[in-house]
C-alpha cells in the first residue's frame, strides 16, 4: 500500500539517459506516496525504476463530471496502480490527461490511459506533441543502450563524459545494471501514444466544479514546458520546470528558463508539485532557481565577453566568480548524493546556458 500524507492547501535526453539517472528522483525515491492537496486533489510520487531511472509525479484533478491527469507515468506498473487508484477515489472517468513535457518518464504511460478510459483526451502543448512523436519512440529503443554504457563505465572507471568514477557512482552503477532487466521487461509492454489535443499558449478545462488552467508561459527544460494552474484551489504543477531538491538542467534553455519562472510566480498559488521531489509550499524554491539561473547566465555571458573561447573554459573558470560551494548547500545540504547530483546538474547548466547565449 503507498504511504498517504495529507497537505493542507492554503485559500536532450540520451544525455538524461545517462547522466541523470545515476541518482534518480531528485534525488532518490525508493516508494509509492500519495498526498492528498485539496477535496479531489492527489499527488502520487512514484519509485525510481529498479534501474534507478526516475519517474515523474503525478496530479490527479476530479470534478463533478471527470477527472483529469497530469502525467502519464513511466513504467507501465506504476501507471496501472495509479488508474486502479484514480477508479478508488471516483467512479468519474479520466476524461483529460496532460503531458507537461516531452520526457518520456512523463508520458510512457499514454497509451494505458487511452486503453482504460477511451474517450480521454491527451493534451499537449504543440511543441512537446511534436517531440513526443518524433523523439520519443527512438529515445525508448535506445534505453537497452543503457547496458553498453553502464558496462563501459565499471570497466574503465570513466563516466560517459570521461571523468573518474567515484566510489559511490561505482555502486550506484553497479545497482543500475542490476536491475536493467526488470526495467526492460517492462519497457516491452509500452503503447506509446501521441496526445491528440495540442495547444498554443493556453487551454481552459471546467471538470464540473473545477476550474483547471492549462498555460505554456515559455520554454525551459524543454521547449514546451506546461504548467497546470488551479485557480481556486491554488496549486500549480510544474512539470520538470521545477525539480526538488535538485533541479534537472540537462538539455536545458536557461535565458528563456529564468524568464518562464518569472512569469509563473505572478500566478497566485500556495503548492507547487515538482516534475520530481516532494510537493512544495510557497515560492522560496522557485526564486531559488530563478537566482541561481541569472547567477549562472550572467557570469556565462561575463566570460563569453572577454573573450572565453569553449565551454570547458567557461566551465573551469566559474568557481571564480561564483561561490559554487555556496549554491551546493544552499540546495541539498551535506548529503554527498545529492552534492554529486548537484554538481552534474550545474555542469549541465553553464554547458546549456554557454550553448544558448553563444549562439543569440
Amino acid at each position: 500500500m503507498p504511504r498517504v500524507r495529507v497537505v493542507p492547501c492554503f485559500a536532450a535526453l540520451l544525455v538524461i539517459v545517462s547522466a541523470s539517472s545515476l541518482f534518480a528522483d531528485s534525488i532518490v525515491n525508493s516508494e509509492r506516496s500519495i498526498t492528498k492537496l485539496a477535496e479531489g486533489v492527489y499527488e502520487i510520487r512514484h519509485p525510481d525504476a529498479p534501474d534507478g531511472f526516475p519517474q515523474g509525479n503525478t496530479l490527479v484533478v476530479i470534478g463533478d463530471r471527470g477527472a483529469l491527469v497530469v502525467d502519464s507515468g513511466f513504467l507501465p506498473s506504476s501507471t496501472r496502480l495509479d488508474i486502479d487508484q484514480i477508479r478508488k477515489w471516483t467512479a468519474k472517468p479520466v476524461t483529460y490527461l496532460v503531458n507537461t513535457h516531452w520526457h518520456f518518464d512523463h508520458t510512457m504511460g499514454n497509451g494505458l490511459y487511452v486503453e482504460a478510459f477511451p474517450s480521454v483526451q491527451v493534451v499537449a502543448q504543440k511543441e512537446s506533441q511534436k517531440l513526443i512523436r518524433d523523439v520519443n519512440p527512438g529515445a525508448l529503443s535506445r534505453y537497452p543502450h543503457r547496458r553498453e554504457v553502464t558496462e563501459l563505465a565499471l570497466k574503465t572507471g570513466k563516466k560517459i563524459d570521461g571523468t573518474p568514477l567515484t566510489e559511490g557512482e561505482r555502486k550506484r552503477y553497479e545497482l543500475r545494471l542490476a536491475g536493467l532487466e526488470p526495467t526492460l521487461a517492462e519497457l516491452k509492454n509500452v503503447v506509446e501514444f501521441v496526445p491528440n489535443v495540442a495547444f498554443d499558449r493556453e487551454l481552459d478545462i471546467d471538470l464540473g466544479h473545477r476550474a483547471v488552467q492549462i498555460r505554456f508561459l515559455g520554454r525551459g527544460n524543454t521547449s514546451g514546458d506546461t504548467v497546470i494552474y488551479l485557480p481556486v484551489e491554488k496549486i500549480l504543477a510544474a512539470g520538470d520546470l521545477l525539480d526538488h531538491p535538485v533541479p534537472y538542467f540537462f538539455g536545458d534553455i536557461p535565458v528563456d528558463h529564468v524568464n518562464t519562472l518569472s512569469a509563473i510566480a505572478q500566478l497566485d498559488f500556495d503548492t507547487i508539485v515538482p516534475g520530481h521531489g516532494e510537493v512544495l509550499q510557497g515560492k522560496r524554491y522557485l526564486y531559488q532557481v530563478m537566482d541561481l539561473l541569472t547567477a549562472v547566465n550572467t557570469e556565462v555571458e561575463k566570460e563569453l565577453n572577454a573573450g572565453a573561447k569553449t565551454s570547458d573554459e567557461v566551465q573551469q573558470g566559474l568557481p571564480k566568480v561564483i561561490d559554487v560551494d555556496a549554491w551546493r548547500n544552499k540546495f541539498v545540504g551535506s548529503d554527498s548524493k545529492d552534492r554529486d547530483f548537484f554538481d552534474v546538474n550545474l555542469r549541465a547548466l553553464v554547458e546549456a546556458s554557454f550553448q544558448q547565449i553563444s549562439t543569440r
